[in-house]
């Protein structure tokens, strides 16, 4: 346990949604560092020896539960919530699945799937991938966030300007986040815990594994934030970036478009040149692959490529 933690919330105290009317788990002073419980995006429901069938008995009503809410005193609407990442506590199990109508190439890849990953806690090590590959380890928070300032219950899915299921993979310790408060005491969930994730997080899923979540909690009164910004104390791929990348592009007027181009011919390029599974790619590339826009001025086409680090395949 975390002896210079204010406080402790337990898994118990989670919800499958965010509100400004749940009623507190936990208040807090300003700069007090708080010990987080937290489940990972199934709810416990994929365990070893879980397989693809297990994906069809998810419950969609129970994913992405976040721990949960903490009013934070003094917080109004107009300031920001300073959160600082201190530790990333991980259990050592984890799991990428294909859900069916979920993911960027949820037309191509329309069947279930199931990747079940364990890794040691202590040391982070990379995780196996199957006799294909290890993949370097990141442990972040998928979702992060404040109540909105709308009246009623809103989903975990997508993400907000007050955060929520931001699944931006440079959330790690030392990193701090700023949100923008929209109702009084802020009402700051987190969860959603990930052991790696690429940038895009294709599949839908990255490696979704439950931990234990350390953090800060301040304020920046007066901020006035439209959306989430965030500073990172050092440079963010070292762990993909030894041994260099194999990128494919697409391109066209439409960044959708190229976004999925892209991705399908890194899928391609794994399946010739190193005997990948289509399905086993997709999932491999969602948790390791960085999309980026590399060009969007020279009209009427728009280039992005997508990143594969040859350090997972060494």
């Amino acid at each position: 346990m975390c002896v210079a933690c204010n406080h402790t919330i337990h898994r118990k105290n989670h919800n499958f949604a965010w509100s400004r009317d749940f009623a507190p788990a936990l208040r807090c002073k300003p700069g007090e560092t708080i010990h987080f419980e937290c489940l990972d995006a199934g709810d416990g429901h994929f365990k070893l020896g879980s397989t693809a069938t297990d994906v069809a008995t998810l419950d969609f009503a129970r994913v992405n539960p976040v721990t949960g809410p903490v009013y934070v005193e003094g917080a109004r609407p107009g300031d920001a919530l300073k959160i600082t990442f201190r530790k990333f506590i991980p259990s050592g199990f984890g799991w990428t699945a294909n859900i069916p109508g979920f993911g960027l190439l949820a037309d191509q890849f329309p069947d279930p799937a199931l990747h079940l990953w364990t890794y040691d806690p202590s040391t982070m090590a990379p995780a196996l991938f199957g006799p294909k590959g290890k993949v370097p380890l990141k442990a972040f928070a998928g979702e992060v966030g404040l109540a909105p300032a709308e009246p009623g219950q809103h989903s975990v899915v997508p993400p907000r300007a007050v955060g929520g299921n931001l699944d931006i993979r440079d959330l790690v310790e030392g990193t701090t986040l700023y949100l923008p408060v929209e109702v009084e005491g802020a009402l700051f969930s987190i969860g959603d815990t990930h052991a790696a994730q690429g940038d895009g997080a294709l599949c839908g899923t990255a490696i979704e594994s439950q931990m234990d979540v350390e953090l800060t909690l301040d304020l920046v009164k007066g901020a006035n934030l439209k959306s989430p910004r965030f500073s990172t104390p050092g440079p963010v791929t070292r762990h993909l970036d030894g041994a260099g990348y194999e990128a494919t592009t697409g391109l066209g007027p439409d960044l959708m478009t190229a976004t999925r181009e892209a991705v399908s011919r890194m899928i391609d390029l794994l399946a010739a040149e190193h005997g990948l599974n289509p399905i086993d790619a997709y999932l491999l590339l969602s948790v390791c692959g960085d999309l980026r826009i590399s060009e969007v001025v020279d009209q009427p086409n728009w280039i992005v490529s997508f990143y594969f680090p040859r350090i997972v395949l060494t």
